[in-house]
């Protein structure tokens, strides 16, 4: 039985003590016993159950009637329990008299006992009702048949006149910040007052104080008030008993996501304190416990639905802003424009932050990442999207230098995937990195750590630094498909484009032109002949092949993909003065999808019969899976800076209809 304890009985005395329910006292008969004792018998209430234990294992059982006597043997041990709390104090009792050889009756030991139920309660089987005395509250495991409670860090803000989130604020004001928060019960039974001495309190551990906060209700008929009584700066709180079955409510919030430093695992517990006597410290008797899970930070990959699509205003980008406001249309969500008062110059909306969100069985809610490269649109995140039901997370290195590898087009995710067996509902994680033998860019390890300890999106690092933007959506991206695998990997390919020039070439197209209509700085007459002929080009482009097709090797590994799986798209790089890689004509792959249409960065590739022979190949492989594709100009607004349309956009999308603490990492 959980929270067995022992009890020091006294002949010639009668002592008291409190019972908890569901709990077993074990007292030390012989250790008791007066001189010359060689038996005793026991006598008690009706309220309590007596087992006599003797040294041998095959000794033990209930106590028959009173008329019964025990050798008194060393290591005999009598154990009692109470099933019923007790209406009054010391309303039960338990005799144990001693008995010389001739029989005689020599002393007496007793204990008057009063029965209290204490459980501290949560929904530790996640179905939105808080159990009474749940066996499995105090741990926590994953998978469909795992258990144990939940809690989402309250990173939203309720309060528009608060700075902070709601977990940076000690205050609670309404009881919408209270629905955010999982309940936990404090169950009572018993007497209408302890005896004299006890006392209940509720702690957390030291280590925990910064994870974890707790809030009662004051008054819930007379002007409701919300009292933090355990968090960063309260590691106790002293309970109100109130007598027969009472059942407090406290509400319980997180407040920061796992981390490097945190598992995400909290704890709280409940305490029956003792003291013999005014003046000595008090000692626990019982000690109940439930464990919480943090919900993680979960991203969202392109198969998922749009809700939202962001973009910044800008004074060169009306046109594109428009063609995005058709293309959002179309695909049914909204379009949100940050004016230039709140982007302050900063056009690359898709760098600045990621949408997510977290979830727990009473609710969910998007929560966005804030990256640690910070431009114009710094506050951006802070003032606009933090709100009611919606959260802000970020993670600041102290002491890493940032580069533009810090950036969250350098972040992506996969759909659902299944890996040699081993299933990922929400997909895995993907970040650009430096090649594994050489020491260059990297993501910075805090923001690493944090995505790794989420644990439910298990990150794969690829290598992205070969890029002089560095990002991994310049090479690969994801669309959804209808079919059984519900959804295609793109990747940007120059030896994709080399064979669809080397065909036009044999079919007497090498004198098709490139870039017309082209806005670019680079406005001299370019044919399928020149770019074929271009050597440099082409060496620079079979070294920017071998890199894709190093990171196409771990992703067939990593996401359990097929070639069948993968998609190819023309794409052309040209190395910059340092030996990174810039695209040559804008890149497709960097496209933005919103469920079935693509907003594709227009190629401006050889002209023929009319038409763009790159828009006419990727329109060939990709509507056959039923999307489809729209072509942007984004040349003006975002490729001379070398970014594209996905770098301009961020789409905030529908979360998973997946739980995730039925993944089993």
């Amino acid at each position: 039985m959980p929270g067995d304890r022992t009890l020091r009985l006294q002949h010639g005395n009668r002592i008291e003590a409190l019972c908890v329910l569901g709990t077993c006292i074990s007292a030390d008969v012989y250790g008791a016993a007066p001189a010359g004792a060689v038996s005793f018998s026991v006598k008690h209430t009706e309220g309590v159950s007596v087992e006599v234990r003797c040294q041998s294992p095959a000794e033990v059982g209930p106590t028959p009637g009173s008329g019964t006597r025990w050798p008194l043997d060393k290591g005999t041990v009598l154990r009692f329990s109470m099933s019923r709390a007790s209406t009054e104090v010391n309303d039960n009792k338990v005799t144990v008299s001693f008995y010389a050889d001739g029989g005689q009756p020599i002393n007496q030991a007793g204990v008057f006992l009063t029965g209290i139920g204490i459980s501290l309660d949560v929904d530790a089987d996640r179905d939105g009702v808080v159990e009474k005395n749940s066996p499995n509250k105090a741990s926590w495991t994953w998978g469909p048949e795992g258990h144990g409670a939940i809690l989402l860090v309250s990173c939203d803000k309720e309060n528009p006149f608060t700075v902070a989130s709601d977990c940076d604020d000690e205050r609670v004001f309404s009881r919408e910040d209270l629905l955010d928060m999982s309940r936990m019960v404090l169950r009572t039974e018993g007497p209408q007052r302890l005896p004299r001495g006890y006392e209940i309190i509720l702690y957390i551990p030291v280590s925990e104080a910064d994870t974890v906060g707790v809030f009662y209700v004051q008054n819930p008929f007379f002007g409701q008030r919300y009292v933090q009584v355990l968090g960063r700066r309260k590691l106790y709180h002293m309970v109100q008993y109130t007598g027969g079955a009472a059942e407090l409510d406290f509400f319980v919030e997180g407040l920061r996501f796992p981390d490097d430093t945190f598992p995400g695992l909290v704890s709280i517990h409940v305490s029956l304190l003792e003291t013999l006597a005014e003046g000595i410290p008090h000692a626990p008797i019982f000690t109940d416990t439930v464990v919480f899970r943090v919900a993680p930070w979960i991203m969202t990959p392109n198969t998922l639905a749009p809700v939202n699509v962001f973009v910044c205003s800008m004074k060169d980008n009306y046109l594109f802003i428009k063609e995005i406001k058709n293309l959002v249309n179309k695909a049914g969500c909204e379009l949100k424009v940050c004016f230039g008062y709140i982007n302050r110059g900063d056009r690359w909306m898709q760098d600045e932050i990621e949408f997510g969100y977290t979830h727990a069985p009473h609710k969910s809610f998007p929560v966005v990442l804030d990256s640690p490269q910070d431009g114009g649109l710094e506050r951006y995140p802070i003032k606009d999207l933090l709100g009611p039901d919606f959260g802000y997370v970020s993670r600041e290195p102290l002491f890493e230098a940032i580069t533009s590898l810090d950036s969250f087009g350098n972040l992506e995710v996969s759909p659902p995937v299944t890996v040699a067996g081993k299933e990922y509902p929400l997909g895995r994680i993907l970040i650009g990195s430096s090649f594994p033998t050489s020491a260059g860019r990297r993501m910075t390890r805090v923001v690493r750590d944090f995505l790794c300890a989420q644990q439910v999106q298990a990150p794969v690092e690829l290598y992205s630094d070969w890029l002089a933007v560095g990002h991994v959506d310049e090479f690969v991206t994801f669309v959804p498909t209808s079919d059984k695998k519900r959804f295609r990997m793109l990747m940007a390919s120059p030896a994709a484009c080399y064979k669809l020039f080397r065909e036009k070439q044999k079919e007497g197209q090498g004198e098709a032109t490139m870039f017309k209509g082209y806005s670019g700085t680079d406005t001299k007459r370019v044919t399928i002949n020149k770019v074929l002929s271009n050597n440099i080009l082409m060496q620079q482009n079979q070294y920017v092949q071998r890199c894709i097709d190093w990171n196409r090797d771990v992703l067939k590994k990593e996401l359990g993909l097929m070639e069948e799986d993968i998609i190819d798209l023309p794409a052309l790089f040209k190395l910059d003065k340092q030996g990174k890689a810039v695209p040559y004509f804008p890149n497709m792959v960097t496209m933005i999808v919103l469920a079935k249409d693509l907003g594709i960065p227009k190629p401006f590739g050889p002209i023929m019969g009319g038409e763009c022979c790159l828009e006419r190949q990727t329109r060939c492989l990709l509507e056959p899976l039923g999307l489809r594709c729209r072509f942007l100009e984004d040349v003006s607004s975002y490729h001379g800076r070398l970014g594209e349309v996905r770098c301009g956009t961020n789409v905030q999308r529908r979360p998973f209809a997946f739980k995730w603490w039925h993944v089993t990492p």
